[in-house]
C-alpha cells in the first residue's frame, strides 16, 4: 500500500470526522514485522484489523514469512497442522493487538482490535463455538481481542453467552436484516445477562459483520439472466443493477438506530455499554463495471465500521469521497428493496444461500490453510516422518480421489475424531475409540514406565516370555523382533500357539529362574494365555517355590479375571489396558508398552514416534494431506469398487515382522458381513504375471536398509500398472508411528467398505466351538469322534458333507488336493492353515508351498500357523468375503505337555482348535479340506508339499 502525497487530505483519515472506523482485512506477519501496519495507523488512521482463513492460508501456504518458527516449534514439540497454524495465528494476532493497542486506549476500547475467527468447521455447532471462543481468548490473552463467531442460528445462541461472559465478539457471516435482528438481540441480551448478575458491561464491545458486495453478486446475476432472457421487466430490472446491496445495508443501519434509541438500550448505555457497531464487510467490488470504492463511499456514517480489503484500502486513500452517504436518501432505498421483491427477486433466498456458501467456503478456505499448514509440516519434518508414495492405476486414482473429497466436504476425519459412530455403522463404534487418543495419555504417564523399565533392569533378568495371543502378542511380537535384545535388559520371546512343541522350544529357550512371564490377555478369560499361565507358572513354582509370583506380571483390562487370577498368585505387577480399545487396536496401550519397557526400547522416542503418526492423522489435517486417511481411502476403494481385497504386504527384512500385525488388524477389523480385505503377509514378492486383477500392493520400505531386489520387484510391479503404495521408514521407531496410521487406516477403510472395523462377530464361534469340544473331554476323557473320508499313505482327509462331496469322489492324496484346488477361480484365495509348530523348517516349507500355488493358480495366497491366526485372519476368513479355499493342516504330536487343573493336555486344545475352526468355517459355506499328517512330520510336510505342486 502507497501513502497518500504528503499535504494532501486523506480520505481514510476523513471517516473519522464521520465516526467512521476504517479497519483493514488483512493480516501477514512481515507487513506487521517490518512497520507497515504502524505506518497506517499513523498515516491513515487506521482503526481495526481483521482476519479469516482465506488471509491466514496466503500468509501462511505461500513464501518463507514462517518457515524459522514452524522449524523451531517442530524441533522441540510433536503437534498437529491446526496447534500449529494456531500457534502461529496467535504469534500474528498477538503482534498486531500490540501495534493497535495505542488505538484501543485513545478511543477508550471502541477501536483497537484484531479479530482472531472460531474455527468455521464449528458454524453449526453452538456448544462447540462457545468453548472455542473461551479457549481463544483466553489463548491470545489481549485486551483489543474480537473473536469472530458467525452469525448462524446456532451461532446467535454462542454470541449470547460469549457476551456474557465478558468477551469482545465480530459477528460475522451476517447477509439478511432478519439476521441481524437476532444477532443485535443477542449481543444486548448478553450484556442483560451480565447486569442480572452484577456485572460489569463495560470494556466489552462488539461488531456485526454485515458482508455487502456478495449481495449484488448474486443479484446482478439473476439481473442480467433475465434481461438477457428478454423479460418484459428488463428495463426495471437494469435500473435496479448494483444497488440492492447498499440499500439493504441502509435498512440494516436503520433498525439499528431505533434500537439505540430505545429506553432498553439507554439503561445499558447508562451503565457503560458500548453500541454493537455495524462493520461493512466484503466491501472490495466484484464487479469491475462499477468504483472500486463504491462499498466505501455508499455506506460512510456515524459508529459504523468498515473492514477494507488492501486494494480498496489504497484505491480510497487516492480518490475515495466522504460524505455521510448512509443515512442519504433512506427512503429510497427501502423503495429500491421494495422494487426487488416486487419484480420477484429473493433477496431472502439469496441472503440464505449466501450464509451457506460462506459457511462452506470459510471451511474450504481452511482445509486448504491447514492443508497447506500441513505440507509444510511434513516437508520441514523431512526424514523424522514416514512418506508415501502412491502409484495407481488412473480410475483408481479418480476414484480416490473423490472419496477424499467427499470425506473433505463431510468433515468425516473430523466425525472421527468426535468419535461420530455413524461414519460407520451408527452402533457401538464409539465405545472403542479410546486408541485415538492413547498415545497422548502414554506420553502423559511415560515415567510410570520408566519407573518400571529401571526395576526390571535392577532385578537383571535375563529373559521375558510373553504368554498372550492375537493383539496382545502380535505387536509386542514386532517390537521383539524389529528392535532385537538390549544390553542389561531380558531377552524379549513371545509365545502364542498351543502347539506343545512349540511350548516347549520356548521353555527350552528361557532360563526360568532368571525369567519375567508377560501374562497378556484383555479379557482375561481367553483360553491360550489361560492355559499357557497354569503351565509357566507350575513349572516356575517347581524352580522358584514361593517367590514364583514375582517373576509374574501381567497386562489385562480392569476387573478381569486374569486380574483375580494375578492378585490370588502374587503377581509383581498388575498393568491395565482400557475397555475402550479392542486387543488389534491395544499395541499403543500398556499391552506394548509393558513388553517395550521390559525389553529396555527407548520409550520416550517411541512414543514421540507414535505421536508424531497420531498428529498427522489429526482432525486438523484435511484427507489429501492426511496419511491414514489416504491410505485408508486407497484400500477401502480398491476393495469397494475395483475388487482389489487382497492387501499385499510386503516388508523390509529389517522390519518384515510389521505383516503379522497388520494381518490381524486388517482382516479383524474389516473382514464380516461378506465384506473386507483379505492381508497377505509375507507372500515373496514376485513378478508382475503371476497375479491376478485383486492385489494392491503396500510395500513397507526401510530406507536404513533396503532389500534391492524387493526394489526392483516393485519397480516392475509399478511399470505393469499395478497399483502400489510404497510407505518409507527412514529408521526402525517408524513403525510405532505406523502402528497409529494403519488403525487409522484400517478405521478408514472399514467406513468406505461400510462395515463396524471394531467388532469381531465371528472370532468367538470358534471358540464356543473348541470350549464344546474341551468341556466334553473334560467330562469323559476322550475327543468326540470324527472320521476322515479318506486316507492315503500318512495323510487322513477330513470335510463336512457338502465340501467332501465336492471334491467328486477322489481318494488319492493328489486327486483330493487337485479337485479342491480346482474349485478356486480368479478373484479367489488360497490359504495353508497349520496347525503345527512353527519352526524355521516349517516355516520354509509353508513358504515354498503357497508360492507354487500362487504361481500355478495366479492366485493370492496365506500362510498361517493355528491356533494364532484364529485371533488375527481367521475373523476375514469366516466372515469377510466367500474367496477363500482352505487348506488345514494337522498332525501327530512328538510331545503333549498337561494343562494344570484340567484333565486336557495342550495336545487336545489344539486339536480342539483346530476342529472348531473347521466346523465353523464349514457351517459358513467356505471350501475347506482337512489334513492330517500322520507319523513323521517333517517327512510328511515334504509329501505333502510335492502332492500339492503336483495337484496344480
Amino acid at each position: 500500500m502507497s501513502a497518500r502525497e504528503s499535504g494532501a487530505e486523506n480520505p481514510l483519515k476523513e471517516l473519522a470526522r464521520l465516526g467512521q472506523s476504517p479497519w483493514l482485512d488483512f493480516i501477514q506477519r512481515s507487513y506487521t514485522k517490518n512497520g507497515s501496519l504502524k505506518k497506517l495507523v499513523e498515516e491513515d488512521g487506521l482503526k481495526g484489523v481483521t482476519s479469516n482463513p482465506a488471509i491466514f492460508q496466503k500468509a501462511m501456504g505461500q513464501g518463507t514469512d514462517y518457515d524459522a518458527q514452524i522449524r523451531d516449534v517442530l524441533a522441540h514439540h510433536v503437534l498437529d497442522a491446526g496447534a500449529l497454524y494456531e500457534l502461529l495465528a496467535i504469534d500474528d494476532i498477538r503482534a498486531a493487538a500490540k501495534v493497535l493497542y495505542p488505538v484501543y486506549e485513545q478511543t477508550k476500547g471502541l477501536d483497537g482490535y484484531v479479530s482472531l475467527e472460531v474455527s468455521p468447521y464449528l458454524a453449526r455447532d453452538t456448544k462447540g463455538t462457545l468453548h472455542e471462543a473461551l479457549r481463544l481468548w483466553k489463548a491470545v490473552g489481549a485486551r483489543n481481542l474480537m473473536i469472530k463467531i458467525p452469525g448462524t442460528e446456532e451461532g446467535v445462541p454462542a454470541i449470547r453467552a460469549a457476551i456474557a461472559e465478558g468477551l469482545s465478539i465480530n459477528v460475522t457471516l451476517l447477509f439478511s436484516i432478519d439476521a441481524y435482528k437476532k444477532v443485535l438481540e443477542a449481543y444486548i441480551t448478553g450484556l442483560e445477562d451480565r447486569l442480572g448478575r452484577g456485572e460489569s458491561v463495560k470494556g466489552i464491545a462488539s461488531v456485526a459483520s454485515f458482508f455487502v458486495s456478495r449481495i449484488d453478486v448474486k443479484i446482478d446475476k439473476e439481473i442480467d439472466a433475465r434481461v438477457a432472457a428478454g423479460d418484459k421487466h428488463s428495463a426495471e430490472l437494469k435500473a435496479l443493477r448494483g444497488k440492492v446491496a447498499i440499500a439493504n445495508a441502509k435498512a440494516a443501519y436503520e433498525y439499528w438506530r431505533e434500537v439505540t434509541a430505545s429506553p432498553r438500550w439507554k439503561k445499558l448505555a447508562e451503565a457503560g455499554a458500548n453500541p454493537q457497531r455495524l462493520l461493512w464487510a466484503s466491501t472490495g467490488t466484484k464487479d469491475k463495471t462499477y468504483s472500486d470504492v463504491v462499498y466505501v463511499d455508499g455506506l460512510i456514517g456515524p459508529d459504523t465500521v468498515n473492514t477494507i480489503p488492501p486494494a480498496t484500502f489504497d484505491a480510497f486513500r487516492e480518490h475515495g469521497k466522504v460524505a455521510e452517504t448512509l443515512t442519504q436518501d433512506v427512503a429510497g432505498a427501502l423503495r429500491v428493496l421494495d422494487e426487488a421483491k416486487s419484480l420477484g427477486l429473493d433477496l431472502d433466498g439469496v441472503t440464505r444461500k449466501l450464509v451457506d456458501e460462506g459457511v462452506a467456503s470459510f471451511a474450504d478456505a481452511f482445509d486448504d490453510l491447514l492443508g497447506s499448514v500441513a505440507a509444510k509440516q511434513a516437508a520441514f519434518l523431512g526424514k523424522k516422518v514416514t512418506s508415501t508414495a502412491l502409484k495407481l492405476p488412473a480410475d483408481l486414482q479418480k476414484a480416490v480421489d473423490a472419496e477424499l473429497e467427499a470425506w473433505r466436504k463431510d468433515g468425516t476425519v473430523r466425525r472421527v475424531w468426535d468419535k461420530d459412530a455413524t461414519v460407520w455403522t451408527g452402533k457401538d463404534e464409539a465405545s472403542w475409540l479410546k486408541w485415538l487418543d492413547i498415545t497422548d495419555d502414554q506420553v502423559a504417564a511415560l515415567s510410570k514406565f520408566e519407573d518400571f523399565q529401571a526395576e526390571v533392569k535392577a532385578r537383571g533378568f535375563r529373559d521375558a516370555l510373553l504368554l498372550g495371543m492375537g493383539g496382545s502378542s502380535l505387536g509386542p511380537e514386532v517390537l521383539a523382533q524389529t528392535f532385537g535384545k538390549h544390553e542389561g535388559f531380558p531377552h524379549l520371546y513371545v509365545l502364542d500357539s498351543t502347539d506343545p512343541q512349540q511350548v516347549r522350544d520356548f521353555e527350552k529357550k528361557i532360563d526360568i529362574s532368571k525369567t519375567l512371564f508377560i501374562v497378556s490377555s484383555k479379557s482375561g478369560g481367553t483360553l491360550e494365555p489361560n492355559i499357557l499361565k497354569a503351565y509357566f507358572f507350575d513349572q516356575a513354582k517347581k524352580v522358584l517355590g514361593d517367590k514364583v509370583g514375582s517373576h509374574f506380571i501381567t497386562v489385562t483390562d480392569p476387573g478381569s479375571h486374569m486380574e483375580d487370577v494375578a492378585k490370588k498368585d502374587g503377581f509383581w505387577k498388575i498393568f491395565y489396558g482400557e475397555k475402550q480399545i479392542g486387543g488389534r487396536y491395544s499395541v499403543l496401550s500398556d499391552f506394548g508398552m509393558v513388553p517395550a519397557a521390559v525389553a529396555g526400547l527407548p520409550l520416550k522416542l517411541l512414543l514421540e514416534s507414535a505421536q508424531r503418526g497420531e498428529k498427522s492423522c489429526a482432525a486438523s489435517v484435511p484427507p489429501a494431506q492426511n496419511p491414514g486417511v489416504v491410505l485408508g481411502a486407497v484400500l477401502g476403494v480398491a476393495a469397494r469398487d475395483f475388487g482389489r481385497d487382497k492387501v499385499t504386504i510386503i516388508a523390509s527384512p529389517g522390519i518384515y515382522d510389521m505383516g503379522a500385525w497388520l494381518e490381524q488388524l486388517i482382516a479383524e477389523s474389516t473382514g464380516k458381513d461378506g465384506r473386507g480385505l483379505i492381508p497377505i503377509d509375507d507372500e515373496t514378492i514376485g513378478k508382475p504375471g503371476v497375479y491376478g486383477k485383486d492385489r494392491v500392493f503396500t510395500y513397507l520400505r526401510l530406507a536404513e536398509d533396503p532389500c534391492p531386489r524387493q526394489d526392483a520387484a516393485f519397480a516392475a510391479l509399478v511399470e505393469a500398472g499395478e497399483p502400489v503404495v510404497t510407505i518409507e521408514l527412514h529408521e526402525r521407531r517408524q513403525v510405532l508411528e505406523e502402528f497409529f496410521r494403519w488403525e487409522f487406516a484400517t478405521a478408514v477403510a472399514g467406513a468406505v467398505i461400510g462395515i463396524n472395523p471394531f467388532n469381531q462377530p465371528d472370532v468367538e464361534e470358534s471358540k464356543i466351538e473348541t470350549k464344546k469340544i474341551t468341556t466334553a473331554y473334560n467330562e469323559t476323557g476322550k475327543l468326540p469322534p470324527y472320521e476322515p473320508f479318506a486316507k492315503d499313505g500318512p495323510f487322513a482327509f477330513y470335510a463336512d458333507p457338502k465340501n467332501a462331496q465336492a471334491l467328486g469322489g477322489a481318494k488319492t492324496a493328489e486327486a483330493i488336493l487337485k479337485a479342491h484346488f480346482a474349485r478356486a477361480k480368479a478373484g479367489d484365495y488360497v490359504a495353508l492353515l497349520a496347525y503345527i509348530d512353527r519352526d524355521t523348517f516349517t516355516r520354509e516349507w509353508i513358504q515354498k508351498a503357497r508360492l507354487g500355488l500362487r504361481d500355478a493358480l495366479k492366485l493370492a495366497t496365506a500362510a498361517e500357523f493355528g491356533p494364532r491366526f484364529q485371533h488375527s485372519t481367521g475373523q476375514a476368513y469366516k466372515g469377510g468375503p466367500d474367496t477363500g479355499v482352505f487348506v488345514q493342516i494337522t498332525c501327530d504330536d512328538e510331545v503333549n505337555l498337561p494343562v494344570p487343573g484340567e484333565k486336557y493336555t495342550f495336545s487336545i486344545v489344539k486339536e480342539a482348535q483346530a476342529r472348531g475352526d473347521m466346523e465353523v468355517l464349514a457351517e459358513r459355506g467356505r471350501r475347506v479340506l482337512r489334513v492330517h499328517i500322520h507319523g513323521d512330520l517333517k517327512a510328511g510336510l515334504e509329501k505333502l508339499g510335492l502332492d500339492i505342486a503336483h495337484a496344480v
